[in-house]
């Protein structure tokens, strides 16, 4: 995720204070816990209560937060219209430049929704940069002990895979607060974590009244590789994922089907991440990738396309490997079940959830 001028505001930023300082022996006892929930197939998992209307919602900030107040109130009335209560993060409201407050803040409002007994769920407001900076502060065993549905993309892929591997909680890549639900991010979100449907079809491409001489173009599936593969799903945004490499969060990549987005990422960093993945052995070890969408990428003459990366990063693993689900930075957006099983299908072009994943 490629944020303009981001090496300056890094350098620029304020130490965070004794406010961090305070949690620091804390964070240095998580790092060294090596308690690992990464289940295979035969594995259980925990799950979350399926959400219904009436339930409280915690909204919390891990990463970024918005420009303006309204537009927290604004994605507040976005849960609200969802049919649930919500209760606001104490610290929902502060900024300390690129981050939604200092790190200790942002860490404290996430264990405390996990740990309120009146919070049935946990909707992150939006993405922005920030998530990796609190993975040592959290709570892994707190979370473990009250698992709730996790949504939020983007940043928050850090968190939801870490929290899969240390806590052994299915956490939800899918729509932040912070946005207008469109009619099929509704119906992908309803079925996932209202209903709890199973066997049910992940990202498939919106319905598209085709005509003579006329064919959807926008969402269309590319099948890179054949074949079929079950595993258990982790994944979400390139860059995080990339940068969870070599640290006590990142998931195990084994047997799993590995799905991936981006977003304002030119070919060129594409092809840097996917290689780091390359390099580290961890895209050798899935069983199957599904690549989402990689929107707004800077290009100019003097490239490679999108495609040809994706294509050419992936030959030679002989799994299956599709591209175009509608997973990512985009209006029409599914939710992928971060640790449950699925199956993809490079011939049809399918992502398939297998798994029970709300209760």
């Amino acid at each position: 995720m490629h944020r303009r001028n981001l090496m300056k505001s890094l350098l620029a930023a304020p130490l965070l204070g004794a406010a961090s300082a305070s949690v620091s022996a804390r964070a240095g006892a998580a790092l060294s816990v090596t308690t690992d929930y990464s289940a295979s197939e035969s594995e259980e998992l925990l799950r979350p209560k399926r959400l219904e209307r009436g339930m409280t919602v915690g909204l919390v900030t891990p990463a970024s937060n918005a420009w303006e107040d309204e537009d927290i109130r604004f994605a507040c009335d976005v849960v609200k219209s969802l049919g649930f209560q919500v209760k606001e993060g104490a610290n929902l409201y502060q900024r300390t430049q690129y981050l939604a407050g200092p790190d200790a803040a942002r860490a404290q409002d996430f264990n405390t929704m996990f740990a309120d007994p009146e919070v049935d769920a946990v909707f992150c407001l939006r993405g922005g940069y920030g998530t990796p900076r609190i993975l040592p502060m959290l709570d892994y065993d707190n979370i473990r002990s009250n698992p709730k549905v996790l949504l939020g993309y983007s940043d928050i892929t850090a968190l939801l895979n870490a929290i899969y591997r240390r806590s052994g909680v299915i956490t939800f890549h899918g729509p932040i607060a912070a946005q207008n639900f469109t009619d099929y991010t509704l119906a992908e979100y309803q079925k996932v974590l209202v209903h709890g449907e199973r066997p049910v079809p992940l990202g498939a491409p919106p319905p598209f009244e085709s005509a003579p001489g006329r064919v959807e173009r926008k969402n269309r599936i590319t099948r890179f590789s054949g074949g079929r593969a079950r595993g258990r799903l982790i994944g979400g945004n390139l860059t995080l994922m990339a940068s969870l490499v070599g640290t006590p969060f990142e998931p195990d990549y084994r047997d799993k089907i590995l799905f991936l987005e981006d977003v304002g990422e030119p070919p060129y960093r594409v092809d840097r991440m996917l290689t780091q993945l390359w390099l580290a052995g961890k895209l050798q070890q899935v069983a199957g990738i599904a690549f989402g969408k990689f929107t707004e990428a800077e290009t100019d003459g003097n490239t490679f396309s999108i495609e040809h990366v994706l294509r050419e990063r992936c030959a030679g693993l002989g799994v299956p490997v599709v591209r175009g689900l509608m997973i990512g930075h985009v209006d029409d957006q599914t939710v992928v079940p971060v640790g449950a099983m699925a199956e993809l299908d490079g011939d049809a072009g399918t992502l398939v959830l297998r798994d029970r994943v709300v209760v």
